[in-house]
This record gives C-alpha cells, sequence and structure tokens, in this order.
C-alpha cells in the first residue's frame, strides 16, 4: 500500500415558534496541533494525520483526521470515532474529544462524511454513513483496534449523525454516546421557518433534501430514512447515550424534544417506559422559563460525572439519557467516562 506525506497546517437560533415535537486510497497529511496545552492537566495535544479513503459506494476519495498512540499496532486499542457537526467538516478543531482520546491511550477517528450538511451528498445520506462505516474499516485495518470498544460519538450535526448511525448499523459499535442532537429533519425543518420563511438550517435542509418535506412521497421517505426516530427502534442491545442542555433550543438551536423523543424509540426497542409526550412539552417549555428553571436547579445536586445538575435522567439496559443544566454542547469527559464503561462484540 503506496503512502506518501506532505506537510501542511490546518489550523443558533432564537425560538421562533412553537415546537412541533474496502478498497483503501490513503494520503497522509501531517496537521499542526489544535492547541498547545491544557492548565488542567498540562497535556499537549498530539499532531493529527490527514487519511483519504476510497469509499466503497461511489469509489470517491473522502477525507479523515486521526491520531493513534504508538502501542495501537501492537495491542488491542480502543476506538473513538467522533463526528463533527452541522454547519463543519472534517477539519473542525474537536480539541476536548481528542484530549480525552489522548489521555485514554484511545485510537481518535475524525471521519467527514461529505462535510457539511448543504448537499444531497451529505445530511445523514447513505453515502455519508458508507463514508464513516469505511473509515472505521480503514482503522481496523491499520491498527489492532479492540472489537469490545468501538466507540462513536458527536455533538449537535455528530449527534444527529450518531444517532442515525446507531439506528441503520447497531452492530458495527459497542456504544454511542450523542449529545444535543436533531433526530427529526422535516421537524428541524419547521423550527426554524420564521413566518413561513426559511433561516439558516433550513435553507440547507432544503439544499440537503431538494425541497421541503410534505409535498411527495419519495422525497418524505429521504427525510425518514435521513431522520435517527425512525431507525433507533432497531438498536437491540446496543449501549446508546443521549445528552442534551435542558436551555437548548432557546440559547441554542435543537430543541430538547428530539432527543427525549429519540430515547423513547430507544426505550421501547429496550422494552422500557417510555417519557410522556406532556412530561417531554413541559421539560422542553422549561428551558425557556427563567424563573420556573431557577427554582427547579435550586433543589437538585450537581452531578459528579457531568458537573452540572441534572434535570431528568432516565436508563435501561446500559442505556441512558440525561437533561442537564446547560445549552446547545457536548461534555467530552462525561462521555467518554460512559463510553469507557461499555464493552460489547461488534459483529
Amino acid at each position: 500500500m503506496a503512502v506518501s506525506f506532505l506537510s501542511t497546517v490546518f489550523r443558533m437560533s432564537d425560538r421562533r415558534r412553537r415546537l412541533s415535537s474496502g478498497l483503501f486510497s490513503l494520503l497522509f497529511i501531517v496537521l499542526t496541533p489544535g492547541s498547545s496545552a491544557q492548565a488542567a492537566d498540562e497535556l499537549t495535544l498530539p499532531s493529527l494525520t490527514e487519511l483519504k479513503v476510497t469509499t466503497s459506494l461511489d469509489q470517491t476519495q473522502q477525507p479523515s483526521l486521526f491520531w493513534a498512540p504508538d502501542t495501537a499496532t501492537k495491542q488491542p486499542t480502543p476506538l473513538l470515532v467522533f463526528l463533527h457537526s452541522w454547519s463543519g467538516n472534517y477539519k473542525q478543531k474537536n480539541d476536548a474529544w481528542l484530549r480525552e482520546a489522548v489521555k485514554r491511550g484511545w485510537v481518535y477517528l475524525h471521519p467527514d462524511f461529505r462535510g457539511r450538511n448543504d448537499t444531497p451528498q451529505a445530511c445523514g445520506s447513505k453515502l455519508a454513513r458508507q463514508d464513516i462505516l469505511d473509515a472505521i474499516d480503514f482503522a481496523q485495518k491499520k491498527f489492532q483496534i479492540d472489537p469490545q470498544r468501538i466507540y462513536l460519538a458527536g455533538t449537535s450535526g455528530g449527534g444527529h449523525m450518531s444517532m442515525l448511525m446507531a439506528g441503520h448499523h447497531p452492530d458495527r459499535f459497542s456504544a454511542v454516546s450523542a449529545w444535543v442532537g436533531i433526530s427529526d429533519i422535516a421537524e428541524w425543518y419547521r423550527f426554524h421557518l420564521k413566518d413561513g420563511v426559511p433561516q439558516n438550517y433550513a435553507k440547507m435542509i432544503l439544499k440537503s433534501l431538494d425541497g421541503p418535506p410534505g409535498e411527495n412521497a419519495d422525497r418524505d421517505a429521504d427525510y425518514r430514512d435521513r431522520s435517527p426516530v425512525f431507525h433507533l427502534k432497531s438498536v437491540r442491545d446496543l449501549p446508546i447515550e443521549l445528552a442534551a442542555g435542558i436551555r437548548d433550543g432557546y440559547s441554542g438551536s435543537v430543541p430538547i424534544s428530539h432527543t427525549l423523543l429519540a430515547w423513547n424509540e430507544i426505550a421501547r426497542a429496550k422494552n422500557d417506559v417510555v417519557i410522556e409526550l406532556a412530561e417531554i412539552d413541559r421539560l422542553t417549555e422549561l428551558g425557556g422559563q427563567p424563573d420556573q428553571l431557577k427554582q427547579t436547579l435550586a433543589n437538585l445536586e450537581i452531578d459528579g460525572t457531568f458537573g452540572r445538575k441534572i434535570v431528568l435522567r432516565q436508563s435501561v439496559k446500559k442505556s441512558q439519557v440525561t437533561i442537564f443544566d446547560g445549552g446547545h454542547e457536548g461534555i467530552a469527559s462525561a462521555a467518554c467516562d460512559w463510553l469507557s464503561m461499555q464493552q460489547r462484540l461488534v459483529r
């Protein structure tokens, strides 16, 4: 396998309406670290390497970044696949997640999956999903990846894609951690209309899906194919963590109803009780009511793992959902703490 090296340097929205509810071809490029050090633990982030993998569906070369400890070619090593956000691509800086992988000695993989979500090839398409699988196949060929510890995580658009991969390909992952993710693209499109006019994220959806939902059956089927809420019933015994900040949808772009409705599908798949729709509505509205939220939070203790107060937590069969005191964000340390406790042989 020929390898060449090149040096290069890389270095949301107001709430506007009521909520509606292979073969591998490799090019390696050494990158400079995303940041020099963190005062808290004095950990200097390592260089990342860029690769291009020939995707098995359309034979195009798709990029990823990765880092691996020296021991990864010699002994079984966990793999953390971290997915970029809705408007980002594989060059997006995600230092907190890389730092967690380095501290734990995990291989870190950051695939592109067709870049920002404003083309039909991106936004959870079959091509984008295959890009992630092919990148994982690369990692498994290059390193001794522990088949019981292949972890997937993402925030926002990465949370959307993490849930979608869990639903479409549950047997490929040992555990999945998805933060503030979009679970229903059609509903998210409607949320980002202002007086019927598409705003930024709605415009991106229109470019990806070639039109709005509700106009023809084929397009609506495509919306469903790319929306995790319709596929999470297939997760079976896959451990999944969903998390969202209570203020998201107000200080951020994704209402927490996306996380809670996705959780209900996971709960059903695992034969557990669901969160009642009235409770989902109450929690969703609570994030936009500062006085009531302050009173609610005053009676809660700070969670040791999240470092935040927990408004809701429900768990079943190694999976859990958490609504925490926060907004549109992911907490890398908490996610990786939870992932580190999960072992499940991938098929």
